[in-house]
């Protein structure tokens, strides 16, 4: 395995706090979603997430059209990224849905290429239900 690339990110106050990359490319507030009793005027991790996963199987999908000569037009991602809650009271990121617009006919192939080169799949394969389909 090769390293290609570290991202490094600083967080204060957890949740209800900030996030700034080492670059100073991201610089941003984070707060409680209103569905977890926060007031829901602040960008949350699991929005982070699910932009990061989404961008990565955007470019997961185009590389997996290209490998299979197959269209793929202004690839568009719609995602959502569920936390929830254990009996034991941990947490965990339970499931990721990614609804890609595109692709066309015979998606099935490029998508289930995709899940297999993207590297957020990979990170989550076993742990976070994936759902991926063509809009």
């Amino acid at each position: 395995m090769k390293d290609l690339y570290t991202s490094h990110v600083h967080v204060v106050g957890g949740r209800d706090g900030s996030a700034t990359s080492s670059d100073g490319l991201l610089s941003l507030k984070l707060g409680f979603p209103k569905d977890m009793g926060g007031a829901g005027d602040r960008p949350n991790p699991e929005q982070l997430f699910a932009a990061g996963y989404a961008a990565c199987f955007a470019s997961s999908v185009r590389a997996a059209a290209a490998t299979l000569s197959h269209p793929a037009n202004a690839v568009e991602i719609d995602a959502e990224a569920t936390v929830s809650a254990r009996e034991d009271g941990s947490y965990l990121v339970s499931k990721v849905r990614l609804r890609v617009h595109g692709l066309g006919e015979g998606a099935e192939a490029v998508l289930a290429e995709a899940k297999r080169i993207c590297a957020y799949s990979n990170a989550t394969r076993g742990n976070v239900e994936l759902e991926a389909t063509a809009a």
